[in-house]
């Protein structure tokens, strides 16, 4: 594993084919990633890890139902979210693959939306999502004025 992490993937247990596809989809990127599956393996600490997770440049927060039905995913996104709570570093970045609200702080913190997005599709909006900078367009938008 790197000595620096871009990403650590935190979600609630059925979603971890989510969490693995991210990683997959980052790693080809040339991002490090942390995830359970992939790191988490027999032998190893898993506080320590998590730790190490944590401390990631940023946090991938897999948002579904299933994500509120735990702990260790919460006390993971309440340690990231304490490090950068308005958000100016984007430690925490909330990725939405199933319908559900939002509670408590999580509710107004930009996410990104791959929920019934085609493959290709949902990858480039998650590596759109977490590129760095301002989303300004490629190309200008339309005039939105009158034309001669």
């Amino acid at each position: 594993m790197a000595d620096r992490l871009d990403f650590f993937i935190s979600f609630g247990g059925p979603d971890e084919p989510w969490a693995e596809w991210m990683a997959h989809v980052l790693e080809a990127e040339g991002y490090t990633v942390l995830t359970q599956a992939r790191d988490m393996r027999p032998g190893r600490n898993i506080v320590h890890l998590t730790q190490q997770g944590v401390q990631a440049d940023r946090t991938i927060l897999v948002l579904s139902p299933d994500l509120f039905d735990r702990d260790f995913p919460a006390a993971e996104w309440y340690s990231v979210f304490f490090q950068d709570p308005v958000g100016r570093a984007r430690k925490l970045v909330p990725v939405l693959v199933s319908d559900c609200e939002l509670p408590g702080l999580l509710a107004p913190i930009v996410y990104i939306k791959l929920l019934d997005l085609p493959p290709e599709q949902a990858r480039e909006v998650l590596l759109d999502g977490l590129s760095p900078g301002r989303n300004v367009p490629r190309t200008p938008p339309p005039y939105p004025g009158v034309t001669a």
